[in-house]
């Protein structure tokens, strides 16, 4: 029986999303191969969400050392390295983030081993993994396989999985001493700035309500704020309407601006163009509105309305009350 690695990305003293995402899919590729799942977490002393992480794990790895509660890729590749040597996991998931853009490609050049990043689904045929990529700014979905190797390295997309929990786990902790001859990292930790920050993250919404060049004007924006704000959700947009400066890009959802995935998103006045599509696959359901019943928004929404937005929006705020 061989493992599959899952590196706990963290930050502030919390998980991200995307590591619950990978714990889900690796959850899923352990049932098939008959594989144990295997959790590393690289962090400081006494992390308190080591046992969130231990209910999705058959094991969690735990390096501890608060030279490790903010993330030094030098240190942090040496260490996997490290690990990867010793326990040969089959597949070694990383998220296709900051971290994992910076570890991944630098620990296939030192192992050797094959790599495939960002992507958004990963198969099982004949025992070996193929990944699913997509290509042409998203426009094509590629199906990949790797050239045979002992072990595979692949980073995954955000929101390309659920972050679910799942039954049939409780991890055993297992601490790994750091190794002694280490060496000192060139680089240190200095302060964390989130370049995609603003007064929302759109990422973390129940309900989005996200609207698109069919609004017609920037003063009609406010419109669509006040729905979302009646129904205790966002508001979102597509590319257009940050282009045109009338929102801020941290509302922006598709491939350009940030993958979301809302139990509810409602698309008013969005064309649906598969940038923006790209960016709604982890969505619950998606309600859209639009004049023209032609629109590809309507392909992948699970209901839709051909109607002026504008008198939906009246509609739902008069109901609403």
């Amino acid at each position: 029986m061989g493992e599959i690695f899952v590196l706990v990305e963290h930050r502030k003293g919390i998980v991200r999303d995307i590591t619950f995402e990978m714990l889900w899919k690796a959850n899923e590729l352990c049932g098939k191969l008959s594989h144990s799942l295997t959790a590393v977490l690289l962090g400081g002393k006494d992390e308190p969400f080591v046992a969130e992480i231990a209910k999705r794990a058959d094991t969690v790895l735990l390096v501890e050392d608060d030279r490790l509660k903010e993330y030094n890729g030098e240190t942090t590749k040496q260490i996997l390295l490290n690990l990867i040597a010793e326990h040969k996991p089959f597949i070694t998931l990383l998220p296709h983030s900051a971290w994992g853009m910076d570890l991944a490609p630098a620990i296939a050049v030192n192992t050797g081993l094959p790599l495939a990043t960002d992507c958004v689904d990963i198969l099982v045929e004949d025992g070996k993994p193929k990944v699913v990529r997509q290509v042409y700014a998203g426009k094509l979905f590629s199906r990949v396989a790797f050239r045979d190797a002992e072990s595979y390295l692949i980073t995954v997309r955000a929101s390309a999985f659920p972050p679910d929990e799942f039954d049939g786990r409780k991890g055993e902790v297992v601490k790994v001493d750091m190794s002694a001859d280490l060496k000192e990292p060139r680089r240190r930790f200095v302060a964390f700035e989130d370049a995609g920050a603003g007064e929302v993250d759109i990422t973390q919404a129940e309900l989005l309500v996200s609207v698109g060049r069919g609004v017609g004007e920037a003063e009609n924006i406010e419109t669509l704020k006040e729905l979302a704000a009646k129904l205790g959700g966002m508001l979102s947009c597509s590319r257009p309407v940050v282009d045109k400066n009338w929102l801020p890009k941290y509302h922006q959802v598709g491939t350009s601006g940030k993958s979301v995935k809302p139990k509810v998103y409602l698309a008013f006045g969005i064309s649906g163009a598969f940038q923006h599509v790209a960016g709604i696959t982890g969505a619950g359901t998606v309600i859209a509105v639009n004049k023209d019943k032609k629109a590809p928004i309507f392909r992948v929404a699970d209901y839709g309305v051909v109607d002026d937005l504008f008198n939906v929006v009246d509609a739902l705020k008069e109901k609403i009350g």
